[in-house]
């Protein structure tokens, strides 16, 4: 089957010869070259691309205590988050995190539309600052079409390869700071001036580097209108009072060209020239006047540029803007969709999102600073030793889940005689350290004969002393002593 094109047939409305109409079902995609643009939204479009950036790459390079402030540490098992130390056990408090930040984006999307998605995704970050790199070196729109257009000499070539060099070189420093997150990054950097990096760190920076590179630099708007989920599943979180990029087509219609000094009203226009600059500077290439798409990203570069050809034509602002449907319907005022914004879909979004958000804080911050595992020997269940006594072998793991020393008392109760032989005085784990402990626990051959056999409940309590910086606790963690038949 040909992958350009399928016939169908269709009966002429002339009643004559039947007229065949040749259907591309496989569409060359053409390519799209936004136009660069400046207002109000797009400079918050390149303040979040600052903050953001700034955050990624700067984390890994802040000290903390001596370390790296931010480290997830997968060898060791163990989570850096300034103050914070993290085992797996506290993986509770990631899913946490996940359900705050699918709320606040169920939240965002129904009050504004796709706001994530124009201001803060990655895509949206990268692309951006790829195409300023391309502006750069080959132009503004206009000068990258004849560029394309013409053909290949000296002076494109070097356009083309330094525009590349430099893609190639965000890439790879974007796979080497992700990569920072997890190996230590002045570690990683000495590797990397060595070219001494390990096989999984080669894989990572080159993986996400040419992540990078393809996606924000050649794939760009292929990946929010056919990758990404959330393009496909917004519409069940939008509604009627959604803030949404909005054309005015009872102002704007019917377009046409005009003279600055023309009156519309007396040629018959609206407040649209049909300058079509809307669809030059968007990035996934759509027309808004044709009304709501889902491969609009909500990035508002249509309402800079309109706004700017407004204010030329000496026409009052605001014909492509933030709306809603009920507000272009109903002509509504400001207040009026203020005050529609708290109806009760985002007022469950946020209460869901407050208590969340309440519990996740309350959690970290009551949690213990150390933690236990107890882990029975699985060599020797239960075993009798001298004088008939019935012992059982445990292993505990004591983890310190902060930067300064611990020291801890182990106790056992649950049976009468119960003992520890040898009896354990003091455990010390270093800042951050999980240590394992060996510890036998008898019962006289009086009791083991009275309790009968079987597993038997019995705790341990981990007792912490108090020291400077950490104040005194306990933890009790249950386990089972096996008698023998």
């Amino acid at each position: 089957m040909s992958s350009e094109a399928s016939a169908t047939t269709q009966p002429s409305q002339s009643g004559g010869d039947a007229a065949v109409e040749m259907v591309s079902l496989y569409q060359a995609q053409k390519k799209i070259y936004p136009r660069a643009v400046t207002g109000w939204f797009a400079t918050w479009r390149w303040s979040l691309v600052w903050i953001t950036q700034l955050l990624f790459y700067g984390l890994p390079w802040l000290n903390w205590n001596g370390r790296q402030a931010v480290l997830f540490d997968l060898g060791a098992r163990r989570f850096y988050i300034f103050e914070l130390v993290l085992y797996p056990q506290d993986f509770i408090f990631l899913t946490g995190i996940l359900l705050i930040s699918a709320y606040a984006l169920f939240l965002f999307t129904a009050v504004a539309g796709r706001l994530w998605c124009g201001y803060a995704c990655p895509q949206t970050v990268y692309t951006e600052i790829f195409m300023w790199v391309e502006q750069r070196f080959e132009g503004d729109r206009a000068a990258r079409m004849r560029l394309d257009a013409g053909p290949w000499n000296a002076e494109k070539l070097a356009r083309k390869g330094g525009k590349q060099l430099v893609w190639l070189s965000l890439g790879l420093w974007t796979g080497f700071t992700f990569v920072g997150y997890f190996t230590p990054i002045k570690l990683l950097g000495s590797e990397a001036l060595a070219l001494s990096f390990g096989p999984w760190e080669w894989f990572w920076v080159l993986f996400y580097g040419f992540a990078t590179y393809g996606n924000a630099g050649y794939m760009r708007e292929q990946v929010c209108k056919y990758m990404c989920p959330y393009a496909r599943f917004q519409s069940a979180m939008f509604d009627k009072d959604t803030l949404i990029i909005s054309y005015d087509a009872e102002r704007g219609e019917p377009r046409g060209a005009r003279g600055r000094k023309a009156d519309p009203k007396q040629l018959g226009l609206g407040a649209c020239i049909d300058c079509n600059l809307c669809v030059h500077v968007c990035p996934t290439g759509i027309d808004i006047r044709k009304g709501l798409q889902y491969e609009c990203i909500g990035c508002a570069a249509c309402v800079d540029v309109c706004n700017g050809v407004m204010d030329k034509m000496g026409y009052a602002r605001g014909l492509v803007r933030y709306d809603t449907q009920n507000g272009l319907s109903q002509h509504l005022t400001r207040s009026q969709l203020l005050a529609r914004m708290f109806r009760p879909r985002v007022l469950i979004y946020t209460a869901i999102l407050f208590v969340i958000s309440a519990a996740l804080m309350a959690s970290i911050a009551l949690r213990t600073t150390f933690k236990v595992d107890v882990v029975r020997d699985r060599a020797s269940l239960a075993r009798q030793v001298e004088d008939g006594y019935v012992e059982n072998v445990y292993r505990l793991q004591i983890m310190n889940a902060t930067e300064q020393e611990q020291r801890f008392t182990l106790t056992a109760s649950g049976l009468l005689g119960l003992r520890m032989q040898p009896a354990v005085d003091v455990v010390a784990v270093g800042p951050a350290e999980a240590r394992w402990i060996s510890v036998a626990l008898r019962v006289p051959p009086e009791v083991a004969a009275s309790e009968g056999a079987g597993a038997h409940p019995i705790q341990f309590e981990i007792r912490r002393l108090a020291s400077p910086g950490t104040d005194a606790g306990s933890l009790m963690e249950k386990s089972t002593f096996v008698l023998p038949r």
